[in-house]
């Protein structure tokens, strides 16, 4: 049996003496998808930050194909696409300029795919635009096109669906759907009822610390 992507086990996380989740323990194959779910303040966001390497404030261990995260931080990074809950766009910066500055510093980016990916988020026409000119909406769609230029086998993803249009829903779906068929992976949060990409499989924070 092959190992899985990301193995976590008994994860442990305290903020302000209050404890976010204990015992969390779970494992992530190559195209499946997982749905982190719990109210306003359960620790969603933390978890993701942990599992991508931005928190270290955790106990218990991580797995990138079977060996310990700190000795295959290499691989793991380059095989990581990680967005935030806040988009990530400078506004002095156009969108194409944003673009290129993400995968001048990712290598699981290709700069050759910025001006579909941008039109794939429905930003034709506004490649040039500094970032600060755009609406809300459209500065996230900004990141979210970097899931267009990208190879990475794993995508953890903080709320998604933000500030996104019906059509724009539609169309991460299947982006979602598409690269979990292809063998990737993705974790992600989000209060969007994700009914057209697959078999979801969800962790709920709450129901794990009985609240």
């Amino acid at each position: 049996m092959s190992k899985p992507l990301l193995a976590v086990v008994d994860l442990f996380c305290e903020r302000d003496e209050r404890t976010l989740f204990e015992a969390l323990s779970f494992e992530l194959a190559a195209g499946e998808l997982l749905q982190i779910e719990g109210a306003n303040g359960s620790g969603k966001t933390t978890l993701l930050r942990i599992l991508s390497g931005l928190s270290n404030d955790f106990e218990g261990a991580m797995y990138w194909c079977g060996e310990p995260i700190a000795l295959a931080k290499d691989d793991f990074l380059s095989s990581l696409l990680y967005f935030g809950h806040q988009p990530g766009v400078k506004g002095v910066l156009t969108p194409v300029e944003n673009l290129q500055w993400y995968a001048a510093i990712h290598p699981a980016l290709s700069a050759d795919k910025i001006l579909p990916a941008l039109e794939a988020v429905g930003l034709k026409g506004y490649e040039d635009v500094p970032c600060h000119s755009l609406s809300a909406g459209q500065g996230r769609r900004v990141s979210l096109a970097r899931l267009y230029m990208n190879t990475a086998r794993l995508w953890i993803l903080d709320e998604p669906f933000t500030a996104i249009d019906k059509h724009g829903v539609i169309a991460k779906e299947a982006l979602l759907a598409s690269h979990v068929r292809s063998g990737g992976s993705v974790i992600l949060t989000t209060h969007h009822d994700l009914t057209a990409c697959g078999p979801v499989t969800k962790i709920n924070l709450d129901q794990l610390m009985g609240t």
